[in-house]
């Protein structure tokens, strides 16, 4: 996420965000967007990542970045976009004409006035693919189709893949779990806790308040006081001693 203040060059902070439990378990900032591919070694260098499943947009879809998640014996599943073209170009040919031989799972969701059908395809049949040993524990290439219906409006997107994961539930799992970082934290910040129109300029004080509202979301994202939105929990806490301590200490009520 990038944090732009009027005067003051934009920080850009990139996240470990844990989308299972809801919890930011670190951050790096940057002063550039680009410098983004070399602070995701950084941050990896700060956890313990060993048997998880790391997600991560196309800007990471670097061999460096992927050696470093191997190393610290991790599976990975990380966007593909132009950045790599001739691996994006031979994969969205490969896809266009062999999808129906790869292995497939369909999901659909309804909510808020929309529904979003998902096709997910995944091949690790990938002998052909000339730089398939430029990429570290590369095992299969993904493809996703989503299909979002809103009323008469229909918009159809296509993404691409690669990973080290070889099973289609595994692969289909891990891509919805990085999209729900969108929901999960990045709306929840600008939206409940206003981030975007928060005026703190000053030396750090952008970057410490960032770190206090991702610590009070995890809070919010543990506790549970009836069934209170996010919002309406955090209004409640400031009136209520106890609904406080509840989120404080993750009571669920």
């Amino acid at each position: 996420m990038t944090l732009k203040l009027p005067g003051i060059s934009p920080f850009t902070i990139v996240s470990a965000f844990v989308a299972e439990n809801q919890i930011t378990l670190g951050e790096i900032t940057v002063e550039e967007k680009s410098n983004e591919i070399t602070a995701v070694p950084e941050l990896l260098d700060l956890m313990c990542i060993e048997d998880t499943i790391i997600t991560a947009d196309s800007m990471s879809c670097q061999k460096k970045i992927v050696q470093k998640i191997t190393d610290g014996n991790a599976d990975y599943c990380i966007a593909l976009k132009e950045n790599q073209l001739n691996l994006f170009k031979d994969t969205e040919d490969y896809f266009n004409e062999f999808a129906s031989e790869s292995d497939k799972t369909i999901t659909s969701e309804k909510g808020h006035g929309r529904i979003e059908i998902r096709e997910y395809y995944l091949t690790t049949d990938i002998d052909w693919l000339e730089q398939r040993d430029d990429w570290t524990h590369l095992n299969a290439l993904g493809m996703v189709r989503s299909k979002i219906i809103e009323g008469e409006n229909v918009s159809n997107f296509t993404r691409y893949f690669i990973t080290s994961l070889t099973d289609i539930n595994e692969f289909a799992y891990a891509v919805r779990k990085h999209w729900s970082i969108e929901n999960q934290l990045h709306w929840c910040l600008d939206v409940i806790f206003r981030e975007d129109a928060s005026r703190a300029r000053k030396d750090n004080s952008p970057l410490n308040l960032n770190i206090l509202r991702k610590t009070a979301l995890s809070l919010l994202n543990q506790a549970k006081y009836g069934r209170l939105s996010k919002k309406r929990m955090r209004f409640k806490a400031s009136l209520n001693p106890d609904v406080l301590l509840s989120v404080l200490f993750a009571h669920k009520k």
